[in-house]
């Protein structure tokens, strides 16, 4: 027998959402506790950069505390070895050797003074000369004030003064690599004082190099100084030897530069210098290239042929043909790294630039 209730003749009366969602209250309401539907909450998914970045933070802060670490052994192990001097609020570290003739010696980019050191010249040099050999600023145990733009020029301007204030006159002046521009520097703004200048494997005319803005980047203010105190050095000492190689490629590597202490030049301020000067070295070769013709004293241009950071075709020989009373001693199977090579004619090119194309006058600040 059929429900009234369900019987097709009789009417059907409308329910309304609100009654049916009363009538789902009350049931609700009659059940136990532990029986209530638990309403499903929306969750919050952590972004997905948290964990890379701070896994990048905590490399970074590693990094940071083993550079440290290796900055302040490093100059533990190898303390300055020469004098001090301050100058215009610079304060100039450097080394002297010898008696006689006065010789100064200008180091080339990433290295500082302790490389004429452990090539032997500068005691070579030292048996009949003079010899001062600076760290250039911001290299070795040298300041390097950021509020001055460290060009050939600049370098050159500090240097003069430093000698001035050391009583040398009338010097020779022999650079490597970028210290022969700012030896060109002295020789062009100064050419009553400087008596003549020896160029070991410079850099003298701009050409097109991708390893220059690379290098640069550590200079830059706020990325420049993250990467000069964390990955940076790190990366520089595991390309260091790869580095070596190429600097006196073809020749081999000297044993007496093995001895050099990498971590002194991967030290975060010398980094600096280090990017600094990559990106001002062909600004600086094509202002000093204009000037060449300029030149009156004498001047040694000395180069390994197989030199493959500055390529001489480029660089010494055409300085050779333009300044037309230079002396060109080119050292077959040679690198960048001339001066571990032939000393003895190095230093016989020194010695014929003793006599002066131009009579001497002494020279005031």
């Amino acid at each position: 027998m059929k429900s009234p209730m369900s019987h097709p003749s009789m009417p059907q009366t409308p329910v309304s959402r609100s009654a049916m969602s009363r009538t789902a209250m009350s049931r609700t309401a009659k059940l136990p506790t532990s029986m209530l539907p638990i309403p499903m909450l929306p969750t919050r998914q952590p972004p997905t950069w948290r964990m890379p970045a701070l896994l990048a933070t905590v490399s970074l802060a590693a990094s940071f505390l083993y550079v440290q670490a290796k900055k302040r052994a490093t100059e533990r192990d190898n303390p300055p070895a020469g004098k001090f001097i301050d100058v215009d609020g610079v304060r100039l570290h450097y080394l002297e050797r010898g008696t006689g003739p006065d010789l100064v010696l200008l180091h080339g980019n990433a290295l500082y003074a302790t490389d004429f050191e452990l090539s032997g010249l500068l005691d070579r040099a030292a048996e009949h000369y003079h010899v001062i050999a600076f760290d250039r600023p911001g290299f070795g145990y040298s300041e390097r004030p950021s509020a001055t733009d460290w060009t050939p020029e600049e370098q050159a301007k500090l240097l003069y003064t430093a000698l001035h204030a050391l009583r040398i006159e009338r010097p020779l002046v022999a650079g490597h690599s970028w210290g022969t521009m700012v030896a060109l520097a002295m020789a062009l703004d100064y050419p009553r004082y400087v008596r003549g200048i020896a160029l070991i494997s410079g850099y003298y005319y701009p050409t097109a190099r991708i390893d220059a803005p690379l290098a640069a980047i550590q200079a830059t203010p706020v990325l420049g100084h993250v990467l000069r105190y964390t990955v940076a050095p790190l990366e520089g000492r595991m390309a260091w030897p790869l580095i070596v190689k190429g600097m006196f490629s073809p020749a081999p590597t000297s044993e007496r530069f093995k001895r050099l202490p990498a971590w002194m030049t991967l030290r975060p301020s010398q980094l600096r210098a280090s990017a600094a000067e990559a990106g001002l070295m062909v600004p600086a070769a094509r202002r000093l290239s204009q000037r060449y013709g300029e030149l009156t004293m004498p001047v040694a241009v000395i180069a390994g042929d197989g030199d493959k950071v500055v390529f001489p075709g480029d660089q010494a020989r055409r300085l050779h043909a333009e300044v037309s009373h230079s002396e060109l001693a080119m050292q077959p199977g040679v690198g960048h790294m001339a001066h571990y090579a032939d000393q003895n004619a190095i230093m016989a090119a020194i010695d014929r630039l003793q006599a002066p194309l131009a009579p001497l006058a002494p020279s005031t600040p």
